[in-house]
C-alpha cells in the first residue's frame, strides 16, 4: 500500500505539518527511555505474535492481554498450529478477553496465512487487509511493528495526542481517516526505525500520559510544544467520538454469560441450563440468537448448544 504522503492531504496545512513534525524528536527520546517492556516490543518477537497481540489489544487492557498472549503463543506458535485446531478451541482459549468474535477472526486469518502465505504473516498492507477480520489499523500496525515498514498507525490514543498537541483540541472527536492518517504521517521521521518508534511513542504517550481524563501534563515530554496547553486548555466544542454503551444489563453482558456456559462445557448445553444464566427470557433469546448468527455458537433447543466445531 502506498503511504499517505504529506502533499496528498489538503486538509493538513503547512503550519499543522510543522507542529506535527516538531513533536517527534522529544517523543522518541522519552519513549526510548521510558517505554514499557512488553512482549511485542522485544527483539525477535514473531510477526504472528504481533498479529495476535494487535487483535487481542483491541478494546482490551494490556495487563489482561499479556498472560493470554503468552499462553496462546505457547499453544499455537504459528498460524498453521492454530488453523489445525477447531474454532471452538480458539474461542475457549480466548476466555474472558471479551468480543470473542475476534477469536474466530484470528482462527480464520490463521487458516488463510497457513494455506496461502506459506505459514508466514504477510508484510504488505494490502495482503494483510485481505485476511479475514483484519482492518486498516491492524494491517498497518503489523507492517510497522513486525516488519519495520514506514506507515502511519492511528488508534484512539494517537488521535487524542495529535488532537491536543498538534490541533489544540481537548478531544479528537469522531475518527476522520482523511485527516488522521496524514497528520500522523507528518509526525513520522524519514528514517524507518525512527518512524516505527514514533508510532509506538505516540501510542504510549496517549496510553500513559495524555489520557482522556486528567492528563499528566507536568510529566509530558512535549508539554512545551502542545498546542492545547499553549491555548490554555480550551473546552472541546466540536463533535465528540461516540461513547461505548453501558455494559451492565446489556445484551453484550448476556452474550458473555452464555459464552461462559458454552466454554465451560464439553457437551452441548441445554436450553434449561442457558435459561438459568439470565432472568429476562426475551433478552436471553436475543443474545443467544446473535451468538448463533455470529458463528460463536451452534445447535438448537433439541440438541443443545455448543461452541463452533468448524
Amino acid at each position: 500500500m502506498v503511504n499517505v504522503g504529506r502533499a496528498s492531504s489538503p486538509s493538513v496545512d503547512d503550519a499543522t505539518i510543522h507542529r506535527a513534525a516538531a513533536i517527534s524528536s522529544p517523543l522518541l527520546a522519552w519513549y526510548r527511555r521510558e517505554a514499557r517492556d512488553l512482549p511485542w516490543r522485544r527483539v525477535g518477537f514473531p510477526a504472528w505474535g504481533t498479529l495476535v497481540s494487535e487483535i487481542m489489544l483491541q478494546q482490551t487492557q494490556v495487563a489482561r492481554v499479556v498472560p493470554r498472549l503468552e499462553a496462546w503463543l505457547t499453544r499455537w506458535p504459528t498460524p498453521a498450529d492454530l488453523a489445525a485446531s477447531p474454532p471452538a478451541d480458539a474461542v475457549r482459549a480466548w476466555d474472558r478477553l471479551g468480543y470473542p468474535r475476534r477469536a474466530l477472526a484470528l482462527h480464520a486469518a490463521a487458516t488463510v496465512i497457513a494455506e496461502r502465505h506459506g505459514n508466514v504473516v504477510p508484510r504488505d498492507v494490502d495482503d494483510l487487509l485481505a485476511l479475514p477480520g483484519i482492518g486498516d489499523y491492524t494491517a498497518r500496525a503489523v507492517a510497522v511493528f513486525a516488519y519495520g515498514d514506514r506507515h502511519p498507525v492511528v488508534d484512539v490514543n494517537v488521535r487524542r495526542v495529535l488532537a491536543r498537541a498538534v490541533l489544540g483540541q481537548g478531544e479528537p472527536g469522531p475518527a476522520k481517516a482523511k485527516q488522521d492518517l496524514p497528520l500522523m504521517e507528518a509526525t513520522l521521521p524519514a528514517d524507518r526505525d525512527d518512524a516505527a518508534a514514533t508510532n509506538a511513542a505516540v501510542m504510549e504517550l496517549g496510553a500513559l500520559v495524555c489520557v482522556a481524563r486528567s492528563p499528566a501534563c507536568d510529566a509530558c515530554p512535549i508539554a512545551d510544544r502542545c498546542a492545547w496547553r499553549a491555548a490554555g486548555y480550551p473546552e472541546h466544542d466540536g463533535p465528540r467520538a461516540p461513547k461505548q454503551s453501558r455494559f451492565a444489563g446489556s445484551d453484550r453482558q448476556v452474550r458473555g454469560m452464555i459464552m461462559a456456559e458454552l466454554r465451560a462445557s464439553d457437551v452441548p448445553v441445554t436450553p434449561t441450563e442457558i435459561a438459568m444464566v439470565w432472568p429476562d427470557a426475551g433478552q436471553r433469546d436475543r443474545a443467544l440468537a446473535s451468538l448463533l448468527r455470529d458463528g460463536l455458537a451452534e445447535g438448537d433447543d433439541l440438541e443443545g448448544y455448543r461452541l463452533p466445531r468448524g
